[in-house]
């Protein structure tokens, strides 16, 4: 069974309040996406491997250390697309790969719209990003993608969780490794995470009912 790791900190919990709050606007939001994203990547990068290298300070030789994993991101668009930055402003060096998914309003399945995956990603440790696992769907659906890739090794990161989701993921692909800032109670009959934060691509990027 894949492992859960719900991150506790002080700014995340200040900031997953201001990014639950209705009044908050669509710039603030974006931000606060940006950071909570950054204080989750900070721990879903925690066990990374290293590897020795020798270096010079100005002083004398030394023992450093470098990444010796290779690291690709692939936000679910569109709101994943929010969360990105807080990954590279640690792992510059990441590829980005893309998939677009939008949720069918009716079945409540996702529906694909757009893939673009970098090659090469059999040995690399993928990190998929969305500010939500709801049903767990796209999440599925993406992973599948990654793995007629040829990806193997994955954590999926999200800001809030719903209870379904996450068993939703560990059933199909028990090896995802889950990160999230919470776990919220559940779903509602339209499959929105209560009490959740709204649309999460709506108020990251300004459109639609819930954009301020």
């Amino acid at each position: 069974m894949s492992s859960l790791t719900i991150v506790d900190h002080p700014l995340l919990r200040r900031d997953l309040t201001l990014l639950r709050q209705r009044e908050t606007p669509h710039g603030q939001f974006r931000q606060l996406v940006a950071n909570a994203a950054a204080i989750l990547a900070y721990e879903a990068l925690r066990d990374l491997a290293t590897e020795p290298i020798p270096i010079e300070t100005p002083l004398e030789p030394t023992t450093g250390y470098r990444l010796a994993e290779e690291i690709v991101v692939v936000p679910i668009l569109r709101a994943g697309l929010g969360m990105v930055d807080g990954f590279v402003r640690f792992v510059p060096e990441a590829r980005i790969g893309h998939l677009g998914m939008q949720r069918d309003e009716r079945t409540k399945l996702p529906i694909d719209y757009y893939r673009s995956i970098p090659g090469g990603i059999e040995t690399a440790r993928v990190f998929v990003v969305d500010p939500m696992l709801a049903t767990g769907g796209s999440a599925i659906q993406a992973i599948h993608h990654l793995k007629a890739q040829g990806a193997r090794r994955f954590t999926f990161v999200c800001l809030i969780a719903a209870p379904e989701g996450i068993r939703a993921l560990q059933e199909v692909h028990p090896e995802v490794r889950i990160v999230t800032a919470a776990v919220d109670r559940g779903l509602d009959a339209n499959a929105f995470i209560r009490p959740g934060l709204g649309d999460a691509g709506d108020r990251i990027f300004g459109t639609g009912s819930e954009a301020f």
